[in-house]
């Protein structure tokens, strides 16, 4: 299926093409070469951070997992929403890599944290002693498993309630770019200057074979960087392809338009779902995912059709979760919106 998630799309043409073109002749090894360093400064103008550290990875989980190890101690608390994928999906890579740090869930509508919230964890953990564990960051997502989004005044707000319990804010922005085209703010605008510390600059589901970039904000943060993907194995020797497909994904703002269409696409989606007798969306759609309630009998009858998504059931429904990606067009969404029409009707009348 199409839709079955961004993940299952195929690598952008000029990010293979850029590939192909760095497989002509050798480089040097372990990221000092043209092609990475060239992708690390397009990375700091993109977010106008001279200063930003840069660190290329292959996995969203490794840049995650690196990236908040950095942060918190084998002792410290990361707060996050309870659907956090560095929570649900990273199979612990995050307490693994930080060598024990334990993730606080804090549960939120339409998979978004508030400023209470976390203000009411953090009273609970404080103040620090030696008998329990303190709070050491805050990491956000963005845009978030239910594929809402945090718009820059949302993210400052809470990180305002990090920064008053001396916390840095990280964020997994796996789909930032899907955030970004949805907000129509700069990428400064959604990370640092709202006050986050270090992010993932997710490529992978938006083009990328394999890359995304580790956006370090506070120079304090990156200081043990290196030393943590190396030691990880996250430290290519061929990092020249990892370089070549982040710079690629920069040229010509092929990222922002790439989510743009995802994006228009997952609307294109709801609007039609949203129109259906028997189709509930659960969520805002305000990105590239869409989730919507349909009965279990007509959930069944689109598997049996081929029909491949996420779901979750709970009272005689299904929650599908349905992702459009850069590739996705009107055709593909339409007959989607068609066959879950179809599955609905035919069920309501069996």
């Amino acid at each position: 299926m199409s839709l079955r998630s961004d993940n299952a799309g195929p690598v952008a043409p000029a990010i293979m093409a850029a590939m192909a073109a760095a497989n002509q002749e050798a480089a040097a090894p372990y990221g000092d070469d043209p092609y990475t360093k060239s992708a690390c400064a397009r990375v700091r103008d993109l977010f106008e951070t001279p200063e930003a550290a840069v660190v290329p990875v292959a996995t969203g989980t490794a840049a995650n997992a690196l990236g908040l190890a950095a942060m918190a101690p084998p002792w410290g608390v990361i707060l996050a929403h309870a659907d956090a994928h560095i929570d649900t999906d990273e199979c612990g890579a995050v307490p693994f890599y930080t060598h024990g740090a334990r993730i606080h869930r804090i549960p939120g509508d339409e998979g978004k944290l508030t400023p209470e919230a976390v203000r009411a964890v953090l009273a609970e953990l404080s103040p620090p002693e030696v008998h329990h564990m303190p709070p050491a960051a805050l990491s956000l997502t963005n845009l978030t498993e239910a594929g809402t989004r945090y718009t820059p005044e949302e993210v400052r707000a809470l990180a305002a309630v990090a920064r008053e319990h001396g916390l840095p804010v990280h964020m997994d922005g796996a789909r930032f770019a899907n955030a970004v085209a949805a907000c129509g703010c700069t990428p400064a605008e959604l990370s640092w200057r709202a006050g986050v510390d270090m992010l993932t600059f997710g490529a992978t589901k938006n083009g990328a074979m394999a890359a995304e970039a580790l956006v370090v904000f506070e120079p304090a943060l990156a200081a043990t960087l290196g030393y943590r993907r190396k030691r990880g194995g996250h430290l290519w020797s061929k990092g020249w392809y990892l370089g070549a497909q982040l710079d690629a994904y920069l040229d010509d703002e092929l990222w922002l338009a790439n989510a743009r269409n995802a994006n228009a696409m997952a609307a294109r989606l709801a609007d039609g779902l949203g129109r259906l007798a028997g189709v509930r969306l659960v969520h805002p759609v305000e990105g590239n995912i869409v989730f919507a309630a349909i009965s279990e009998r007509a959930a069944d009858c689109l598997a049996e059709q081929g029909w491949v998504f996420n779901e979750s059931r709970h009272d005689e429904a299904a929650v599908i979760r349905l992702v459009a990606g850069f590739t996705t067009t009107p055709a593909e969404v339409d007959a989607a919106i068609t066959a879950v029409s179809e599955a609905v009707a035919g069920t309501t009348k069996g």
